[in-house]
C-alpha cells in the first residue's frame, strides 16, 4: 500500500488544479506568502501570522503545515489543498473534519497570493472543495467562519449560500474584532454551473471518512 495515497488526490474545476501540499509545492507558497498576502492595516485571519518577520515567515509556514499533515487521522484530519493555475502555486485552500464518520461536517479556510486576488479564485477553489466535500465524501454541512470586515471572504460566502450562524470576539492584533461564524447545509449550497473532476480519491479515502 502507498503510505501517502492523498499526493495522488487532486481536483479540476475549469480553472484551477487543488493537490494536498507537498514540500515543492510548500516552498512555492512560502515565496508567495512573502510578497504580500493583504494589507498591512488589515488581518484578514484569527492568528496573525503573516506579522512574523520576514526572515521567519517562511519556517512558520512550513513547519505549520508540516505538522497538520503529520497529524492526520481519519477521525480529526486537515488537508490543505495547494491551488495551481498554468502549473504555478497561487494559494491554497484547506478544507478539515473531526470524526466526520458521524459528523459528517467539513469546515474550511483559504488565502490567495494579492497578486491573484480580484479574478474569481477564491468562490472558485472554495466550490471546489464543496462540491468534494458534499458529492465526493458525502458531507452534509460545511462551515467557515470570517471577520465581519472582511468584505471579499463575506462575498465569497454569500454567493455560495452561506448563513450566518454567530459571532465571537477575536484580537489578533491587540483589539477586538467580530468573528462571524458561517455555515452551509448542502441543500443550501448554490452550486457553480461547472463540475469538478476528482482523481485518485478511491485510495485516499478511508483517510478522510473512517
Amino acid at each position: 500500500m502507498d503510505p501517502w495515497p492523498l499526493r495522488h488526490l487532486v481536483i479540476r474545476t475549469p480553472r484551477l488544479e487543488l493537490r494536498p501540499d507537498d514540500d515543492a509545492g510548500l516552498l512555492e507558497l512560502a515565496e508567495l506568502a512573502a510578497e504580500g498576502i493583504h494589507p498591512s492595516d488589515e488581518m484578514p485571519f484569527a492568528v496573525a501570522w503573516t506579522d512574523a518577520p520576514p526572515s521567519e515567515l517562511g519556517l512558520r509556514m512550513l513547519q505549520y503545515y508540516w505538522a497538520q499533515r503529520a497529524a492526520l487521522t481519519s477521525a480529526d484530519w486537515s488537508v490543505n489543498f495547494l491551488i495551481r493555475i498554468d502549473g504555478k502555486v497561487i494559494g491554497t485552500q484547506g478544507l478539515s473534519a473531526l470524526n466526520f464518520k458521524v459528523l459528517q461536517e467539513v469546515s474550511s479556510g483559504s488565502w490567495l497570493g494579492r497578486r491573484y486576488q480580484g479574478n474569481g479564485y477564491g468562490t472558485e477553489m472554495r466550490a471546489a472543495v464543496l462540491l468534494f466535500a458534499f458529492d465526493h465524501l458525502g458531507a452534509v454541512i460545511a462551515r467557515s467562519a470570517a471577520w465581519e470586515k472582511n468584505a471579499a471572504s463575506n462575498r465569497v460566502s454569500e454567493k455560495l449560500g452561506y448563513t450566518r450562524e454567530g459571532t465571537h470576539r477575536l484580537a489578533p492584533r491587540g483589539e477586538p474584532l467580530t468573528h462571524i461564524y458561517l455555515r452551509l447545509d448542502e441543500n443550501r449550497f448554490q452550486r457553480p454551473s461547472w463540475q469538478v473532476t476528482v482523481e485518485g480519491l478511491a485510495d485516499c479515502v478511508h483517510l478522510l471518512t473512517g
